[in-house]
């Protein structure tokens, strides 16, 4: 019952990183970086399955030496998921994750060197139709920069992003993302917001270093969820001081609460209070743990009492609402049987697995599991 979201996307020119398309009227996607060392190829990969698993649509993967490159080539071999390399100043080590099979080259062209090496990269990522990511960041602005504006701001990060930009102009290379991160809210959307006037390459969002994984949590919630209600977004990453797999949690939670995206349930749960006739919280605690394999999108309702649980419901693909002396269960907006409190757990998640598993028979195609918005 999940239904379209209002918001009109900002018009921008599709790139392709890998299989996953960014920009135009692709689905905006979600992407973490991976905090193992890459030269350990082993734990690498682990986590980038772990992320796989979590539904990451991209995953950014540090390579700051030519022998982590030469670790990227058998982390490559081994991952489906579209991978971007980060890499700084080193223009030899974006030539050799190319030939390896990179997806996406996040290096900033004015941070290479001279224009004959900047050229080389974006002749082999033209050949090889590989887009560059452009990311600007409020702490590491260039010293010109600096003095010019005294302190970090909006147009001073707008001003490092748009330098790079036209030199990715001047060897005529249109196919690059840009993102403009500051750990300060608003500096970012500010930012964004500027930026988004001037290009027509998509936007990767995201509030730098913004902290640990509730603090964090709430300042890319904020900030990010400003920019997408306003259009402006083709990919996020959430920066948390924590498990990248909650990055990816986190980003998706993010899209379906603004009707952006849907990947898996949608929960509606109250908070609880003493009307309520189950434990609500200890409920949804076991319902978000066990049902986190699925990518169904579908609304759950978990309200523990008759007085808005019935009206949640109705609206639901599956609801719970606690009554007296039976609990009662609701599929597809309409009261279909009692349940008691006794074990009633078990029960609740067959029948959410069995209504996810009907809307799959009823022809969901896997493409339009993703909720595309209009513009």
């Amino acid at each position: 019952m999940t239904a379209k979201s209002p918001i009109v996307r900002r018009k921008s020119r599709q790139i392709h990183v890998g299989k996953v398309a960014v920009g135009g009227d692709a689905p905006i996607s979600v992407q973490s970086m991976t905090n193992t060392e890459t030269c350990d190829v082993a734990a690498t990969v682990a986590q980038i399955r772990a992320l796989e698993d979590a539904g990451a649509d991209i995953v950014r993967v540090s390579v700051p030496s030519m022998e982590a490159a030469e670790a990227f080539s058998r982390i490559r071999a081994q991952v489906q998921v579209p991978l971007v390399a980060d890499i700084h100043f080193d223009h030899r080590i974006a030539l050799k994750v190319a030939e390896y099979g990179v997806d996406c080259l996040r290096i900033n062209p004015g941070n290479i060197g001279r224009d004959d090496k900047v050229r080389e990269v974006i002749d082999c990522a033209r050949d090889k139709g590989i887009p560059i990511r452009i990311g600007v960041n409020a702490g590491s602005l260039g010293k010109d920069l600096q003095r010019k504006y005294g302190e970090p701001t909006p147009e001073a990060l707008v001003e490092s992003a748009l330098r790079h930009v036209d030199i990715l102009d001047k060897f005529n290379y249109p196919d690059f993302k840009v993102s403009v991160k500051a750990s300060d809210v608003f500096m970012a959307v500010a930012a964004y917001r500027l930026l988004a006037k001037q290009i027509e390459q998509p936007l990767h969002l995201g509030i730098t270093e913004a902290g640990g994984l509730r603090g964090g949590t709430v300042k890319s919630s904020v900030g990010l969820g400003m920019l997408l209600m306003e259009g402006i977004g083709d990919t996020i990453r959430i920066s948390l001081a924590a498990d990248p797999v909650e990055e990816i949690k986190v980003g998706f939670d993010i899209l379906k609460s603004l009707k952006l995206r849907s990947n898996g349930i949608n929960f509606i749960a109250c908070p609880s209070c003493s009307r309520q006739n189950f434990d609500v919280i200890g409920t949804m605690n076991a319902l978000e743990q066990r049902l986190e394999d699925i990518r169904t999108p579908m609304d759950v309702a978990v309200i523990g009492c008759i007085v808005n649980g019935p009206g949640e419901a109705r609206e639901a693909d599956v609801g719970l609402t606690g009554a007296t002396p039976n609990n009662l269960i609701y599929v597809d907006g309409e009261p279909d049987h009692k349940i008691t409190n006794a074990d009633f757990l078990d029960h609740l998640e067959q029948v959410i697995r069995e209504r996810a598993a009907r809307i799959e028979r009823e022809g969901n195609d896997p493409e339009n599991l993703i909720l595309k918005t209009s513009g």
